[in-house]
């Protein structure tokens, strides 16, 4: 090379990077070339003689700490490399390139003079091979036009440099960076990742990449949930990413801001498996070592946030082994090149350096062949800057390109190369490659062998919330509808005995179709047993929600046939022993059943509105997320299903008020008569008892019940056993004893003809018991005893009456005893005649001698005691005394004879009075204990 008379501005100070260069043909700043100078004939072929020069623009500094420098010395051997095969090949035959370089230094004003220099003292550059700073290049690149030059760049990757309409001249072997767009594109639908978060640095070239990336994912179905942007400091943001649940993040920052970054998702536990990085895969290696002092991060907890990071990069070097247009695979080019840097600089751009010598070899190839057909006359070597015929020519030439390289197939679309992108792990300090995407052909090869999650499978894109069903466990509803199988058999044994026996008194006087109601709200309330562990895990949304209107109507009309059946029965009870007008009171089993119907009527009224103005739906309650319990990498959400309406609370409301009230009152009236004991009404204590364990299971099933609504199984097994202990022990109650009585003693019924009750009366200083035995219950047999007593009573008046004549006798001799007898004696002997015309009449004779008991009670007999032993000195029978004395002795006895038939003293008892050591069914009873108790 023959440099002009004039001296560099400055030189290299590294002698064998500076012969390099000047054998590539370098020109330092200041240096000119003569138009139509041409090398040597050393080193080249016999018949090329004719140079084409190229202008090479770079940084070829040697500052070490300049990233750009170090990339133009690094492709320098890979471009001597291509030149010297070229040569060799005497592909360009008659002409070689001639590749003069131009240092640009990275800067806008150098490297423009540098551009300018080259036009001006060079000779006719007919193409520019470089452009490594983005705006260096896009400087250059936009005034290409009017020079009539076509570029070509081995190093920019700038997005900006695809704009063809103003850059229409600029080519570039490198992928841009939009390029991984595509690529991560490809990645996202391969996983199956449909909604993604971006983070991206405040710099125009990570802007326009992001920017670029929404363009691609809009419309292919792939959610970008958040997008947010950091100058210094990225942990508000990666915050921001977290709370919108992003779980795939697509970064666009540098080195520096890599690190703070992973520092952050490090605090925020966005890392691990449940979360995936894809970052720039350009960084160099170990990049994160220079900046982890500027950080506030522990290294170990900075490579835990980084582990599993994904890198997206261009590939330096194609992986195939097919041999690329030089005759060499890319792994013999590889060779070439590591042996001809030695120690010098490496850089990833030398395969698209080497393919950039080939691309303008090819282009000018097929630049020469167009004219050699088209126009003998011109040349190639005739092309100046105003020549636009032969740069036209240059640019479609250029456009036309499509060979494999090292780097893998080179073929421009709209001047871009659509290259091949790589996909890097960080696994274990260090980069895995674990996939590559080619542009041309669109397909993206994952190594699924090397590639490596944290978790069991690849992140989910989001938290994926899968909503499991609060159900009833299928052993625990086994158990419990076996249980409940158990009570209904048992229940319709009762029945059968029930109707079988209805005729044995026993039986009959216990009311037996009220019994049958009992076993029929028994038998309805366990039926709903079944109904209540019916969820959506057995049925359907359809008939889940017809199942809460059936299963609240039985358990109503069973508790309301039960519970109203006991509460009649108490209530007979109560309205007989607490009679304190002393009237006859006669209260059937058909008043009873209207009771019960009445209550089933209210019940059946609420139920109707209920079901006709806001009618029970499936509703379905949702919980807070819970992990899995199988470690996947999916959260739980519990849901719930429920019976529920718009205004639940005040059919509640209305419902439990009723009941309530009926269940306090059926507890008041138990606890009324809780000390009655009746052999006729043979099971009244047990009733009663029973209302006590409806009342107390009723208010326990429902409190535990609304306590434990979001537990379904709690809430079922205490529901069921509550139905199941309540039915059953009323129903034991009542049938058990019968059950026991028929079989010990089948007769028991017949037997007994009286009833006993005790009441206690509590006084200050003592207590009185008595135990009155009385009136046989069986109609027929109450009317024999009452036949004869009647019968016996009237011998006896009879007696009395020939008494009283024979008084009478004597006494008509004397006046004043006449008028005496009359005087004190009248009502007495009224009463006895009077008793005659009510001896027909039983209610005639005990209105008599309860009228007689009231004038002459107990406490007065001793004014004129019959008792007198045979030690008593001997009365004149004629004297008033005497017979005053027998007739106040006649007509206890007259009482005494017909007590037992009012509650008195046994008829057994012959004589009125009554000695100290007597029982105490001898003695008399005090006027408040006297009852009638009729129509049973």
């Amino acid at each position: 090379m023959h440099p002009s008379s004039r001296r560099p501005a400055a030189a290299t100070s590294n002698p064998a990077m500076l012969l390099l260069l000047l054998c590539l043909g370098w020109a330092p700043p200041g240096w000119g070339w003569p138009r139509g100078s041409s090398r040597g004939a050393a080193g080249l072929p016999p018949n090329a003689t004719t140079p084409i020069s190229i202008m090479g623009l770079m940084p070829l500094s040697q500052s070490e700490e300049d990233q750009k420098s170090r990339i133009g010395r690094g492709v320098l051997p890979a471009v001597q490399l291509a030149m010297d095969q070229i040569r060799n090949e005497s592909l360009l035959n008659p002409y070689f390139l001639d590749l003069r370089l131009y240092d640009t230094e990275c800067d806008n004003a150098k490297g423009l003079k540098a551009f300018y220099d080259a036009i001006k003292y060079g000779p006719n550059h007919l193409m520019v091979f470089g452009g490594v700073c983005a705006t260096v290049t896009s400087i250059i690149a936009e005034s290409l036009k009017g020079w009539n030059l076509v570029q070509l760049s081995f190093a920019a990757t700038t997005p900006e440099l695809a704009d063809k309409k103003k850059y229409p001249y600029f080519f570039r072997t490198v992928p841009s960076d939009n390029a991984v767009n595509p690529a991560i594109l490809k990645l996202l639908k391969y996983y199956h990742w449909k909604r993604v978060g971006t983070l991206t640095q405040d710099l125009p070239r990570f802007s326009e990449v992001r920017n670029d990336l929404t363009g691609v994912l809009y419309g292919e179905d792939i959610e970008i949930s958040d997008t947010e942007s950091f100058s210094n400091d990225p942990c508000t943001s990666v915050k921001k990413l977290k709370g919108n649940d992003v779980r795939i993040i697509l970064g666009q920052f540098d080195e520096e801001m890599a690190v703070k970054v992973f520092c952050c998702a490090y605090d925020e536990e966005m890392y691990g498996s449940k979360y995936l990085w894809i970052i720039p895969g350009w960084y160099e290696n170990l990049w994160w070592e220079s900046w982890i002092n500027s950080s506030q991060c522990l290294s170990k907890n900075l490579l835990a946030a980084m582990e599993g990071y994904i890198g997206v990069d261009f590939e330096p070097l194609s992986s195939k082994t097919s041999k690329t247009i030089s005759g060499r695979t890319p792994q013999q080019y590889e060779k070439e090149y590591n042996a001809k840097r030695g120690d010098g600089q490496s850089s990833k751009f030398h395969g698209y350096a080497y393919d950039g010598i080939w691309v303008i070899a090819k282009t000018l190839q097929r630049a020469m062949k167009y004219l050699n057909a088209t126009t003998k006359h011109q040349k190639i070597e005739d092309f100046n800057y105003t020549n636009h015929k032969l740069g036209k020519i240059f640019l479609d030439a250029m456009n036309e390109t499509n060979f494999f390289g090292v780097t893998g197939q080179v073929v421009f679309r709209n001047g871009e190369r659509m290259g091949t992108i790589k996909f890097t792990q960080f696994q274990e300090r260090k980069e895995v490659k674990v996939g590559e995407y080619n542009a041309v052909a669109d397909t993206l090869e994952i190594n699924n062998s090397v590639i490596r999650f944290q978790g069991l499978e690849p992140p989910k894109d989001k938290t994926i919330i899968q909503e499991e069903l609060r159900k009833i466990s299928l052993p625990l509803y086994s158990i419990l509808s076996a249980l409940t199988i158990l009570g209904m058999i048992m229940a319709s044994a009762f029945l059968f005995f029930n109707i079988k026996n209805r005729n044995q008194k026993l039986i009959k006087m216990s009311s037996p179709y009220m019994n049958n109601l009992i076993i029929l709200g028994g038998m309805l309330s366990y039926a709903s047993i079944f109904l209540f562990g019916l969820d959506g895990s057995f049925v359907s949304e359809k008939t889940f929600e017809t199942l809460c209107t059936v299963r609240t109507w039985i358990l109503t009309v069973g508790y309301t046939t039960a519970f109203g059946a006991m509460f009649a029965k108490t209530w007979r009870v109560h309205a007989i022993f607490k009679n304190v007008k002393m009237k006859k009171k006669i209260i059937k089993d058909q008043k009873l059943l209207v009771i019960v119907g009445g209550m089933l009527l209210i019940d059946l009224c609420i139920l109707i509105c209920w079901q006709v103005v806001d009618p029970l739906r499936r509703t379905v309650e949702k919980y807070n997320m819970e992990p899995d319990p199988a470690g996947r990498d999916i959260s739980i959400r519990p849901i719930l299903e429920h019976c529920e309406n718009t205004h639940m609370t005040i059919w509640l409301g209305i419902v439990y008020a009723y009941k309530g009230l009926l269940m306090l009152f059926g507890c008041f009236l138990a606890w009324e008569t809780r000390n009655v004991s009746i052999p006729a009404l043979n099971d009244s204590k047990y009733i009663g008892m029973s209302v006590y364990n409806v009342g107390i299971m009723c208010i326990i099933g429902a409190a535990v019940s609304f306590l434990t609504r979001d537990q379904p199984n709690v809430q079922f097994c205490i529901v069921a056993l509550v139905i199941i202990f309540c039915s059953t022990i009323t129903l034991c109650l009542v049938f058990v004893p019968k059950l026991i009585t028929l079989r010990t003693n089948p007769d028991a019924a017949t037997q007994n003809r009286r009833f006993q009750f005790t009441q206690n009366q509590k006084k200050e200083d003592s207590k009185t018991s008595t135990s009155v035995t009385s009136v046989n219950q069986a109609s027929t047999s109450r009317l024999e005893g009452l036949q004869s007593e009647n019968h016996r009573l009237r011998m006896k008046i009879t007696e009395l009456d020939k008494d009283l004549e024979e008084v009478t006798m004597q006494l008509q001799d004397t006046p004043e005893k006449t008028t005496y007898i009359k005087q004190n004696h009248y009502q007495d002997l009224n009463d006895i005649l009077s008793i005659r015309n009510f001896t027909d009449s039983k209610d005639g004779e005990k209105a008599i001698l309860k009228n007689h008991l009231d004038q002459n009670p107990p406490a007065q007999w001793g004014s004129s005691d019959p008792c007198r032993t045979s030690k008593d000195p001997i009365e004149d029978i004629n004297s008033p005394e005497h017979i005053q004395r027998r007739l106040s002795l006649q007509l206890p006895i007259l009482h005494h004879a017909y007590l037992p038939s009012i509650g008195g003293v046994d008829a057994s008892c012959a004589s009125p009075c009554v000695s100290p050591s007597a029982s105490p069914r001898h003695r008399h009873v005090p006027p408040s204990f006297r009852v009638m108790v009729s129509g049973l």
